[in-house]
């Protein structure tokens, strides 16, 4: 069920293109700080994880461009400001950060960055694996999910966090079904959450997502799970935009709402999800939609990629620690103890 959403070669970083899922499945090489930067911005390579792990091989990539460690030093804050909102891109740079001045103490500075973001990369596999795992205790044979944007193996380093509780769930042998919403602006939703489920062979229906509400009331959905690019320290938590509204659906009608997402998606360092920096993209996104213009160019647009639902809408947080229930902000606060002294 895993897909290789991004891996090292000779040649560099390879990712699948994601911007033209689901009509054309491709692969690119990225060689170069620029090639890394601009494939973060323009969703080549997205979500969360994935682009974490992305930006950690993209110091690689700098490092052989130039052995220098101030180039390689400028190229981690041009990777910093590609994207504001996912916490795991701004870890992993400070990972990559935190070992330049040993990695060009050494004989090879490129072979000690490339085993970092190698690591980092193996690491995101195991937690995404290990959360899955824990939340896949929630759902029940039978069971329908309704899921928004993509928080599967293309939004991770190929396992997935909301799809990766699914597949684990299918692993054990329980018949699951998803309902993903379309996800404008972008379509992450339809194009890509669809595709991988497609792929897999879980059965997936696709709704508009002006839909969820009706799906909901009409008792289809068993559980709500989505993925998250920041939590913060009281479990308020940044996802795809529309997430907020499907929260408030789901409390409204009494379905579970479940986020799952890794460790390294939480910043501990905010109290709560009002101090989340919050991207917002280019008009051009609203009003041409797969190449056909869908508004007036000469009117308004605004376009947040992300929302904040607050930590009261949300049922339980599924990590690789366990499975946090309100209140969240002690058991997060031990998770972040644990995993600091681990």
């Amino acid at each position: 069920m895993a897909v290789s959403t991004l891996r090292w070669t000779d040649a560099g970083l390879c990712i699948i293109d994601q911007r033209l899922l689901p009509g054309e499945y491709r692969e690119i090489n990225l060689d170069t700080t620029e090639a890394v930067c601009d494939a973060i911005k323009t969703l080549a390579v997205r979500g969360a994880p994935a682009i974490g792990v992305a930006a950690a091989y993209g110091v690689v990539v700098a490092a052989r461009e130039q052995t220098d460690i101030e180039y390689v030093r400028y190229a981690i804050e041009r990777l910093r400001a590609t994207r504001p909102t996912a916490v795991n891109l701004f870890m992993a740079l400070d990972r990559m950060d935190a070992i330049i001045s040993d990695a060009f103490d050494g004989t090879d500075p490129v072979k000690s960055l490339f085993d970092t973001a190698c690591e980092i990369h193996r690491e995101d596999d195991e937690l995404c694996r290990r959360l899955s795992r824990n939340g896949a205790a929630l759902l029940e044979d039978g069971d329908t999910v309704l899921t928004h944007c993509n928080a599967g193996g293309l939004a991770t380093s190929g396992y997935g966090t909301a799809l990766g509780v699914i597949y684990a769930a299918v692993e054990e042998g329980k018949r699951i079904s998803v309902y993903a919403d379309e996800t404008r602006p972008l379509l992450q939703g339809a194009r890509l959450t669809a595709w991988e489920l497609n792929k897999s062979g879980v059965p997936v229906t696709v709704i508009c997502d002006n839909m969820a509400g009706v799906v909901l009331r009409e008792g289809r959905i068993d559980h709500v799970i989505t993925g998250a690019d920041r939590i913060a320290a009281n479990g308020d938590t940044a996802n795809k935009i529309g997430t907020y509204g499907l929260s408030v659906f789901a409390r409204e009608h009494g379905v579970p709402f479940y986020v799952a997402a890794p460790l390294t998606s939480f910043d501990f360092s905010l109290e709560d999800g009002s101090l989340i920096p919050i991207e917002e993209r280019d008009p051009g996104e609203i009003h041409t939609i797969l190449g056909s213009q869908s508004a007036p160019y000469d009117v308004n647009f605004y376009n947040p990629a992300f929302d904040v639902t607050p930590a009261g809408n949300i049922t339980a947080i599924i990590s690789e620690m366990g499975v946090a229930r309100q209140p969240y902000g002690p058991i997060l606060g031990e998770w972040h103890l644990n995993n600091v002294r681990n």
